[in-house]
């Protein structure tokens, strides 16, 4: 039968995702608005972001943070166009977004000693194939495939290149090993539920020294310098962007910076994911007809999860038969107000793709589960 209760909050988006359990348009009324970023109170704000992060994330006082434009494509980017072409560089790609940076290092840099290795969607590369003399470009967490790396172990502690670490729809859900990581994005739509169109670098001290002692040959935008004259410049990474940053989202930000607080830290952010993960592996596991693209359980995603219809009469059908299928199990879910934004990434195999990270309700999810199983039985007569 229908289902006759929604979820409290229906937005189950990969991105933006859902805004912290309780919050309202109130948290962002003492935002700086008609301030100057520049000003005193500002900076302060900006600096608390940082400074907060830092805290929250555990990332070392060794490493320099900053606030960078364009959300976490862009802290991406500038990593990119700033360190990149000193040493050979391997790739990794196995999901839309690493496919653009494949994209961005052999189309657009064009680096000659450009190493790429792929997976489809649902599996890693071959992790051990990285040349520890290499930089190394990768996502901590596919969001478009569910595929995550499982740990930092294949990373050598006395490894000469860089790594490079986009870590967007990670960062506050899982547990990063920051002696292996030279270079760490981030943004705040993802896992504390903030506005988007900011995003955040961490450096460190090797690749600070990869800044300051290398300049790349090529020209560097305004939004992508982070030294001058050959030296860092340290206002970047105490409050002084690049570019104006929206106050609004800035309060935000900080608001889901104290949340994170009072559910315990990283520790609190990410059982409350792992919850999340848990119980949507209940029901897939009792649900005969759906399954995970990463079919690994070590290397699947407990953020961006993505779901495959495994039913033999729809695995079946021709793809693009089974992709209208999925749209239509994602739209009739969204007409209904039962849940928004589950369909999989356009790149993707068909299927639904649930965010399970630390702003969503466990319970909201358990309610979702009985809309799927109605609305996959509503639709599976005009394919099937």
């Amino acid at each position: 039968m229908k289902p006759t209760r929604r979820p409290n909050c229906v937005h189950f988006s990969s991105g933006p995702c859902a805004k912290r359990p309780g919050w309202t348009l109130d948290a962002l009324s003492g935002a700086l608005i008609g301030r100057s970023h520049r000003a005193k109170p500002g900076k302060a704000r900006l600096l608390q972001i940082i400074d907060d992060s830092k805290a929250i994330l555990g990332i070392p006082d060794s490493y320099r943070v900053a606030i960078v434009p364009a959300s976490d494509t862009g802290a991406v980017e500038l990593a990119l166009w700033s360190l990149l072409g000193a040493r050979p560089v391997d790739v990794l790609a196995w999901d839309a977004f690493g496919e653009g940076w494949v994209t961005d290092i052999v189309k657009q840099l064009k680096l000659a000693d450009a190493r790429v290795m792929k997976a489809p969607y649902g599996s890693l590369p071959d992790l051990s194939q990285v040349d520890p003399a290499h930089d190394v470009v990768f996502t901590w967490n596919g969001t478009s495939s569910g595929v995550r790396v499982p740990h930092g172990d294949w990373i050598s502690t006395d490894r000469q290149g860089l790594t490079i670490c986009d870590a967007t729809s990670a960062a506050f859900a899982m547990d990063l090993p920051w002696p292996k990581l030279d270079v760490v994005t981030w943004s705040w739509q993802k896992v504390l539920g903030g506005e988007a169109a900011h995003g955040m670098i961490a450096l460190s001290p090797r690749a600070v020294e990869r800044l300051e002692s290398w300049t790349p040959p090529r020209p560097l935008p305004k939004i992508f310098r982070l030294t001058k004259g050959g030296k860092l410049i340290d206002g970047v990474f105490v409050g002084e962007t690049i570019n104006t940053p929206s106050m609004l989202a800035v309060e935000d930000a900080l608001d889901g910076l104290a949340w994170a607080q009072r559910v315990g830290g990283l520790a609190g952010t990410i059982g409350r994911t792992e919850r999340n993960a848990a119980a949507l592996d209940a029901w897939v596991r009792a649900t005969p007809w759906i399954g995970y693209l990463a079919a690994d359980p070590a290397v699947r995603s407990t953020t961006s999860v993505c779901l495959v219809f495994t039913d033999p009469a729809v695995a079946a059908l021709p793809l693009d038969q089974r992709t209208a299928f999925a749209k239509a199990v994602a739209a009739l879910l969204d007409k209904e107000g039962a849940a928004l934004d589950i369909g999989h990434y356009r790149d993707a195999p068909p299927g639904l793709r649930i965010w399970c990270g630390a702003t969503v309700e466990t319970e909201d999810l358990e309610t979702l589960f009985p809309w799927i199983e109605w609305a996959y039985r509503e639709t599976l007569p005009q394919f099937a």
